[in-house]
């Protein structure tokens, strides 16, 4: 891949993986009702940081398509899942067992074979 089309991959991963963190953030809000929960979800600046965060991984996804095989795209664009699964692990504590370690680390091993590094 060309410099920037390196460059676009590693906007794309860290604007997916601020995108899902916004999210959770937001969406681990608590009230009484589901209704207020959703009205203190919408309200929120994570949520709003979320979706715009996911707008520009659009813009910055087709910047990056425009540069690279859609099947290279996919294919490590794939490494997505790995990144926002340790990261809800460093920020929210969430569970990772060991089947989740090892999808994280088939995923890996399969975007390096595949082509990856190409």
């Amino acid at each position: 891949m060309s410099p920037l089309a390196i460059f676009f991959w590693i906007l794309n991963i860290t604007l997916d993986t601020a995108g899902h963190l916004a999210f959770k953030s937001a969406a681990i809000a608590e009230h009484e009702t589901e209704w207020q929960r959703w009205k203190v979800m919408l309200s929120s600046l994570p949520l709003w940081i979320g979706i715009a965060c996911f707008c520009l991984e659009f813009v910055v996804w087709l910047a990056l398509l425009s540069l690279v095989p859609l099947s290279l795209g996919m294919l490590v664009g794939s490494i997505n899942v790995v990144i926002v699964m340790v990261a809800g692990k460093l920020l929210f504590n969430e569970r990772l067992d060991r089947m989740r370690v090892a999808g994280m680390w088939l995923i890996t091993l399969g975007v390096a074979l595949a082509g990856g590094f190409a």
